[in-house]
């Protein structure tokens, strides 16, 4: 009789240690989980080649803050044109003054744009 309540109790600690780790393994808080998935398309956080500013395109709104205060540089709107080109119109919010320009998803983590001067600057994903 002794050994078969062994055998259970062994049998019950194991099937109980499988429902714990189950559960720490399948939980979404620490670390050591599943990577975040690889973001697709022009929304998201970039920042400039320069590390100043740090620019947000989501739900149709265009920010930029400066990485090092915080403050608002720019706000605005954007329109994709196509599946990896989008629009930004706005204001410069130093300068007080429009802005407007094109960008080009070039990868998953890259943006070429272009100001409606001419201007040349790359946005770089930020995860």
């Amino acid at each position: 009789m002794m050994t078969m309540a062994r055998n259970v109790f062994s049998a019950g600690a194991a099937i109980a240690a499988s429902v714990i780790l189950a559960g720490c393994m399948s939980s979404g808080g620490g670390g050591g989980g599943a990577a975040k998935p690889v973001q697709t398309g022009v929304e998201g956080t970039w920042i400039d080649a320069q590390g100043t500013g740090l620019s947000t395109i989501a739900g149709g709104v265009f920010t930029t803050v400066a990485t090092d205060t915080g403050q608002k540089l720019a706000e605005g709107s954007y329109m994709l044109t196509t599946q990896t080109s989008v629009q930004i119109t706005g204001t410069s919010l130093i300068r007080q003054s429009p802005i407007s320009f094109n960008c080009l998803l070039v990868s998953s983590s890259q943006l070429n744009c272009t100001s409606s001067g001419g201007q040349q600057f790359v946005l770089t994903r930020r995860a």
